[in-house]
């Protein structure tokens, strides 16, 4: 940012304040209430009672480009509805406080140290305060709303509900350190012209008075002419709170200044479009999600406007859906786009249905549910065809298998929305996506846990090449829908696999697993398969070669499990899946061979299920 685009300099505490109460200076909606618990606050009296820096503030200069609703400090009421000169950035823990304590007419409303809401009132004590030996914060006090101080049995040992007892007391209210001394002029009054009287407040308004009166509070104040990101880098750096300020945040500020309320639209328009069990898989999409479709979209089409009125390639403005796109996205883009978008999600999770991708749980990346949806989106009717399906389909399994959006993803999102929309209108040109997507047959073999895109990639894959239970017969999909019993289990049985001297990386593999449910796996158990495939045909009360025509549905050879022959089942299963794989990739994946004992696999012996 440019130097002449902010000022720095200091401004008197008393005028401050004065800007807060008569609502020259506000806060931006997107900052957060006011928290500070009393001590605090008594702490930061007592810092400026005795002159003391209490840190910078910064303002934004109201009236530019970038608008935000606004909304007065906690506590201020000033007529009518006046616009603000400044928003407060940062400093707003600190102006409430000081504006609370010192120019509210009622009881400051706060918290104590276990952050439980209380109300009263700040004192100083005036024979304690001028103490050059005592800590200035201890003769600063805070009262119950009452004023009076009670102890366990409710009995009041304290009592300074009347200005006659603030003056015996030697109390002094804060609310009256800007009345121009007018508190004083009545402690003397009430005092009779007792001399030291006179001279107790003469001194103490030297001494702790005065320096709110001179008090300058160091202030940066942005331009008009900060953009709406610099605001949003600058809040979050300076925020003494440490919290950080969303890109739907700030925009729901931004909307709100045209009377748009974006957390009212998301709630009820967006996420209540798919809140029936049949999008569940969208559950977790997020509202910085929709923001960044919606963005796509905007930005997709601002390219293509260009594009047509005659705009050089290289001057086109970029697709794309950066923490910068999505604060330059306009309420009219949001307004324009966002009703394609949530239709846009929605097919998204009937296609993931159709790719036996039915929860969250198993759901390889949901940022790839970004683009799925602005492609849709885009798309409409044609990528509704057998083809376009296709299509997306290989584009998706590639992005899956490929593992190509497990990192930094915004760039991918900008080249998958226009490549793979053009790929389904007839370009011959695959996306780039779908070029850059390679899976090597060794990956399967390190493949263990839930945790990576691939491995919940294959048991989708599984489910969509029909698997069915061992022992009921039903499709996998159905019963984890209706039951969620359903995970990932061992097919030779760890227990057997450890006493037959097999390595950890080799049968924690997805090699060596497959979906069943909890009490299939019980029946298992750790014992040979070609023990517990009689087992299953018992309790099933089917034959043998029922049981066996359901282990064939999980791509695994019932025959070489029969005979125990895991190293033989081990390398069939494997080819099995890279078929799989590549068919729904649509490319040839060459299996590099690895024996299930290649000393040279890493072990790495975490497991996501345990058997019996």
């Amino acid at each position: 940012m440019a130097d002449e685009a902010f000022s720095i300099d200091k401004r008197p505490l008393r005028d401050l304040l004065q800007q807060v109460e008569v609502g020259k200076a506000q806060l931006p909606e997107f900052q957060r209430g006011w928290v500070w618990p009393y001590p605090n606050i008594a702490s930061l009296l007592a810092s400026i009672s005795l002159s003391y820096p209490v840190g910078t503030v910064m303002l934004l200069k109201a009236g530019g480009d970038v608008r935000f609703k606004y909304r007065p400090i906690e506590g201020a009421a000033p007529v009518g509805d006046p616009e603000p000169d400044s928003l407060v950035l940062d400093g707003q823990q600190r102006l409430t406080s000081l504006f609370q304590s010192l120019k509210l007419k009622g009881p400051v409303v706060t918290q104590d140290l276990r952050k439980q809401q209380v109300s009263g009132w700040f004192y100083v004590d005036m024979v304690q305060a001028l103490d050059e030996n005592g800590d200035r914060e201890d003769a600063i006090r805070f009262l119950p709303e009452s004023r009076k101080v009670v102890n366990f049995r409710g009995e009041v040992i304290e009592d300074y509900s009347t200005p006659e007892r603030e003056y015996e007391a030697h109390l002094f209210p804060l609310h009256a350190v800007f009345d121009g001394g007018d508190w004083g002029d009545e402690f003397t009054d009430y005092w009779d012209g007792d001399k030291v009287k006179r001279k107790l407040w003469r001194e103490f308004s030297k001494e702790f008075v005065r320096p709110f009166d001179l008090y300058h509070v160091p202030v940066i104040e942005l331009g008009q002419t900060t953009p709406r990101q610099a605001v949003c880098q600058v809040f979050e750096k300076v925020n003494t709170g440490g919290v950080t300020l969303t890109v739907f945040e700030l925009l729901t500020a931004t909307y709100a200044a045209d009377e748009f309320d974006l957390r009212n639209h998301w709630e009820q328009e967006c996420r209540a479009a798919w809140k029936a069990p049949e999008y569940r898989i969208l559950r977790e999409v997020s509202n910085t999600d929709f923001l960044q479709a919606v963005t796509l979209l905007a930005t997709a089409e601002r390219r293509r406007r260009e594009a047509e009125g005659g705009t050089e390639e290289e001057r086109l403005p970029r697709i794309g859906c950066k923490r910068k796109d999505m604060l330059a996205l306009s309420l009219e883009d949001y307004v324009r786009f966002a009703p394609s978008v949530i239709t846009g999600f929605k097919t998204a999770a009937k296609f993931l249905h159709q790719q036996f991708l039915f929860d969250t749980k198993f759901l390889p990346y949901g940022t790839q549910l970004i683009p799925l949806a602005a492609i849709l989106a885009l798309a409409g009717d044609t990528a509704q065809s057998a083809g376009a399906q296709h299509k997306l389909a290989r584009w998706y399994w590639c992005g899956v298998f490929g593992e190509l959006y497990g990192g930094s993803t915004e760039t991918r999102f900008s080249q998958d929305l226009p490549d793979v929309v053009d790929w389904i209108h007839g370009d011959t040109a695959e996306p780039r996506t779908v070029t850059a997507a390679q899976f090597s047959p060794g990956r399967l073999l390190t493949l263990r846990t839930r945790n990576s895109a691939a491995y919940k990639g294959i048991y989708a894959l599984l489910l969509k090449a029909g698997a069915v239970d061992w022992r009921t017969g039903e499709k996998a999909e159905v019963t984890g829908y209706f039951d969620e019993s359903i995970d990932i289990h061992h097919i030779f049985p760890k227990t057997w696999c450890e006493k037959a001297g097999y390595d950890p990386a080799i049968y924690n593999s997805i090699i060596n697993k497959t979906p069943l449910t909890a009490r299939t796996n019980r029946i298992i158990g750790g014992v040979a398969p070609s023990e517990y495939l009689g087992r299953l045909a018992k309790a099933a009360e089917t034959a043998q070669e029922g049981v066996a025509e359901r282990v064939r549905s999980h791509l695994a050879h019932p025959d070489l499990m029969s005979a125990d022959d895991f190293d033989g089942f081990f390398a069939a299963r494997k080819a099995a899946l890279l078929g799989s794989i590549s068919a729904a990739m649509g490319k040839v994946i060459l299996d590099d061979e690895s024996a299930p004992g290649d000393p040279g696999i890493s072990l790495d012996v975490s497991d996501d299920t345990d058997d019996l």
